[in-house]
């Protein structure tokens, strides 16, 4: 699904990832773990085309896209979740809804899988988005990244701010779209966390990134033998 070869990225002099190689597959959760600064907020920016890359190639089901606007990388099946999750809390939780559709035929409607996913949405559908809490917030986010079907999506921290109960919500959403997608297609996902516990509950692949470099990287139920933890203390 998603190919990185020798990614690199600079802002002004300062070198920010280097070389990075990894590939996620479709049906698997791929998480990015490290402390801040290490590169990961950058790297799932490169990845979606937001700051352009220096060198390296980065390749979706076989098409070279490094070089792709991110509203072309989303036509080819690309879904972002932000840091932050940047809605827009001045429209409605609707009209957020349909600006992820902003890529389709204007007749597309919203898919109604969504809200089965996050079904809370469905009742604040004329709220404004500023007016959702943090969590309520999050899941907007993350189905109008859902909302045009994408094949592969990056989610940057998720967790951060949320209480417990939505954590565990949005845990339970992401293992169905790997294991599941919306339309009974597998679905790659790429997630960028700090919160140990729920990245190793859903990873089936591990990197973890230091000073922008890949310092290690396996399979998810080994992360607790491979001291994944005490690499992200260091």
């Amino acid at each position: 699904m998603l190919n990185v070869a020798g990614l690199h990225q600079y802002y002004g002099g300062s070198h920010i990832l280097r070389g990075l190689n990894f590939v996620a597959q479709p049906g698997e959760v791929t998480v990015i773990l490290g402390r801040n600064g290490v590169g990961k907020t950058t790297l799932l920016k490169s990845l979606m085309g937001v700051v352009p890359i220096r060198s390296g190639s980065v390749t979706l089901s076989g098409l070279d896209i490094s070089h792709q606007a991110p509203f072309e990388r989303v036509r080819r099946g690309m879904g972002y979740v932000p840091q932050g999750r940047e809605i827009f809390g001045r429209l409605s939780v609707e009209e957020n809804l349909r600006m992820g559709l902003a890529s389709r035929p204007a007749s597309s409607v919203i898919p109604p899988e969504l809200f089965e996913l996050f079904p809370v949405l469905k009742t604040m559908l004329h709220r404004r988005g500023g007016d959702l809490s943090g969590g309520q917030q999050q899941q907007l986010a993350i189905a109008r990244a859902l909302a045009p079907g994408p094949q592969l999506l990056l989610l940057d921290e998720p967790t951060e701010g949320i209480q417990p109960s939505i954590i565990k919500d949005i845990g339970r959403v992401i293992r169905r779209l790997a294991d599941e997608g919306l339309n009974g297609q597998r679905m790659a996902i790429v997630l960028v966390e700090q919160f140990y516990d729920f990245a190793a509950e859903l990873a089936d692949q591990y990197l973890v990134m230091e000073r922008g470099d890949i310092i290690a990287q396996g399979r998810g139920p080994t992360m607790a033998a491979d001291g994944v933890r005490a690499m992200m203390a260091i």
